[in-house]
């Protein structure tokens, strides 16, 4: 009994420790905040690898390069296919009579085919021409920034699935700070140039096709190419776009001369003249009646063929495949000539080779780099043959900057032509 009365002092009550709700509130927030932290790192990475990893895992193909939809040329029938053979004519010929009437055309049918002319080249103009604002930024003299828009026409060459491609005259948006689209239905879109080509004056700005709207696209469609060779000689052609300087203006006339080159750097460029009146600001499309472009409006100055106040235009075939290069986002390749094909006669009567004859050397070029002289006949490029300056074009254009390849070329020695190969580096 006293044994457990001595054990009494070692029982105690067991009492549960007060709770800190401070010290409880802190960590409670403490790790809310680490969890929305995780997320938000989380979230962050994601956002990071997830374009990688799709690219990896499913790579995007890019689109296939861009070609203009052009016009195909058929065949012409010589003169001796005109011809029939004897046994092809039939024994017996029915004699049939043609009963031509006199028509008297009145004010009404002249009224009649120049409305049916507007209403085809509304039509392309609907699809294929859009107004390109050029907007840039400028100070007054109390140092407040405005913006100053420019307005020109703008021309719908491809797309490719990603992007919708437009030609624009380049010093109308040069310098600008933003581009804008607008389409025949009123809509608008911000551009980007993709290429300029310095020589010609022309760009390519491209609109991405996320950012045009469905019915819009369903109105759109690329413009064809048509042919800007002699035939169009004295044939009735359509200037629209901004041809006067102000917004749908049209203007109707015939094609006026078409054997005028404008010689520019390794290029040589038709140009085409017509009767229509011109403006200093204009811009747009020469089309033929058939719908097709055939030429690109230039703007009128005193160094124009056929006097400053009159249109004229650049051939649309000698432009065919700069524009495709600038399209596809590759630079101009340079050599750095002017140059002319060697006549047949001139080849003929003094033994001047085929090729693309050499005119100038412009300073600094590649074709001064490499020993080419004013001249020379340009007759091979690496492994593919020329014989007229055309096809210099069409080769050059094949070509990538900084590349290196030879140039073959004819020079004139104490008593006939010599051939000479040189190692040269494409400029751009």
């Amino acid at each position: 009994m006293e044994q457990n009365q001595n054990l009494d002092f070692i029982k105690e009550q067991v009492k549960e420790r007060p709770i800190n709700r401070k010290k409880l509130m802190r960590r409670t927030i403490l790790t809310a905040s680490m969890a929305v932290l995780f997320g938000m790192i989380a979230c962050l990475t994601f956002l990071v690898l997830e374009p990688v990893i799709s690219d990896l895992l499913y790579p995007e193909e890019e689109p296939a390069p861009v070609e203009l939809r052009e016009e195909t040329v058929t065949e012409e029938m010589k003169p001796e296919d005109m011809i029939l053979e004897p046994e092809e004519v039939p024994v017996e010929v029915e004699v049939s009579q043609t009963v031509v009437e006199k028509v008297e055309l009145e004010a009404f049918d002249y009224q009649r085919l120049y409305r049916k002319m507007y209403i085809e080249s509304q039509n392309v103009a609907a699809k294929s021409l859009v107004t390109v604002t050029s907007v840039d930024a400028d100070v007054d003299w109390f140092d407040n920034i405005y913006e100053n828009n420019g307005q020109s026409s703008g021309l719908l060459l491809a797309e490719n699935g990603r992007e919708y491609f437009f030609l624009a005259e380049y010093s109308k948006i040069a310098d600008a700070y933003k581009i804008l689209v607008t389409f025949s239905d009123d809509t608008q879109v911000q551009a980007h140039i993709k290429g300029t080509d310095e020589q010609t004056g022309l760009s390519v700005i491209s609109v991405p096709a996320a950012s045009i709207q469905k019915a819009t696209k369903e109105i759109l469609e690329s413009a064809v190419l048509g042919i800007s060779g002699t035939g169009l000689l004295a044939a009735p052609v359509i200037a629209l776009g901004r041809p006067l300087g102000a917004a749908e203006s049209v203007v109707y006339g015939m094609v006026t001369s078409t054997d005028n080159y404008l010689n520019l750097e390794d290029i040589n460029v038709r140009i085409l003249t017509t009767d229509m009146a011109a403006d200093a600001n204009s811009t747009g499309i020469l089309m033929n009646l058939s719908g097709q472009v055939v030429g690109v409006l230039r703007p009128a100055n005193k160094k124009n063929f056929a006097g400053e106040n009159v249109l004229i235009a650049y051939g649309i075939n000698d432009l065919r495949r700069v524009i495709e290069r600038l399209i596809n986002g590759k630079e101009i390749a340079h050599i750095g000539i002017i140059g002319t094909d060697v006549p047949r006669e001139i080849h003929e009567e003094l033994g001047v080779p085929l090729g693309a004859y050499v005119k100038e050397i412009v300073m600094d070029s590649p074709a001064m780099n490499a020993g080419i002289q004013s001249g020379d006949v340009i007759v091979k490029i690496g492994t593919e043959e020329l014989i007229s300056f055309t096809e210099y074009q069409k080769v050059l254009q094949t070509l990538e900057p900084d590349s290196n390849t030879t140039v073959t070329v004819m020079r004139q020695g104490p008593e006939e032509y010599e051939e000479m190969t040189l190692d040269i580096i494409i400029g751009r």
